[in-house]
């Protein structure tokens, strides 16, 4: 005949004696990649590693979740992230699993190609895995006003892709020279990662997304779901979701990290300036997925 302990008893046994519900640490990795304003803080190793570390040591976890929705950016910044997660669940000895919400794309997979198992919600958009370097042209405009650009350097190549000056054919062959080398590292990480793509099938690197449902055909995902149903199912249902948040600060705190305490009036302004660069970028960025 079994007995069964009430719980205002088993709560007074020794932890090694009490039957502990599954516990599983989840991390949300949201944004896109790399520096960002400070109204939209972006993912990066620096704000990250700290929240990883507290993921992966939290206490009687059964596994860690990444909860991913990234529409890519800084590829060092995506490897960075990648490798410390691999490291700590090497460490730790510790499966990894990732929930792809709206998009994991470019720099966004590279992440969740850390996990051991991808999921994604059918609608999901998936890959993008490729490289794209984009900027803005202001030769003509500078000329419409009657600005001079002056630029003095030492090493023939210091000033490429000088968004003042015309574009310059030679600037670009070093540039795709760089892409080419990021690509390459960017498609034989995925190859480790997902050993079981077709290679003779569809051509996934060529920088174009699918929905969740047509990235597990192709192999880019484990299966479809959602983190609390994929993890109740494979935990059991009392499992514990330990929400482990990244430590961004106040606003008014990541306004001075980001304020250059020498700055004149006029580089306020030129910083005020790029921040709402940075602030289209990461909106374009989003937009090229509908988001």
């Amino acid at each position: 005949m079994a007995f069964t302990i009430p719980a205002s008893l088993r709560a007074l046994l020794p932890a090694r004696w009490r039957r502990r519900k599954p516990r599983v640490a989840v991390v949300r990795l949201s944004g896109a990649i790399g520096a960002a304003p400070p109204f939209r803080p972006g993912l990066s190793i620096a704000g990250l590693a700290g929240p990883l570390e507290q993921a992966f040591a939290t206490p009687h976890i059964a596994a860690v979740a990444l909860v991913i929705n990234s529409p890519g950016g800084s590829p060092a910044q995506s490897h960075l992230i990648h490798r410390r997660i691999r490291a700590l669940a090497a460490g730790k000895k510790l499966p990894v699993y990732a929930f792809v919400e709206d998009v994991a794309a470019s720099g966004g997979y590279m992440i969740a190609c850390a996990a051991d198992e991808i999921v994604a919600d059918p609608t999901s958009l998936i890959g993008s895995i490729g490289v794209v370097s984009a900027g803005f042209g202001f030769d003509r405009l500078i000329e419409r006003l009657g600005v001079d650009r002056r630029v003095h350097t030492q090493g023939e190549a210091k000033a490429m892709l000088d968004p003042f000056r015309p574009e310059n054919p030679d600037d670009i062959v070093r540039l795709k020279q760089i892409q080419a080398d990021v690509q390459d590292l960017f498609t034989t990480l995925v190859r480790g990662r997902r050993p079981t793509l077709d290679p003779n099938g569809e051509n996934l690197f060529t920088g174009a997304v699918w929905t969740g449902r047509q990235a597990l055909r192709l192999g880019l995902v484990d299966g479809l779901g959602d983190a609390r149903s994929t993890l109740r199912a494979r935990f059991g249902d009392e499992v514990q979701l330990v929400m482990v948040a990244e430590k961004r600060g106040s606003l008014v705190a990541r306004l001075l990290r980001r304020a250059n305490p020498g700055s004149t009036a006029g580089l306020a302004g030129a910083g005020l300036a790029g921040e709402a660069l940075a602030v289209i970028e990461e909106r374009a960025a989003w937009a090229r997925f509908g988001l």
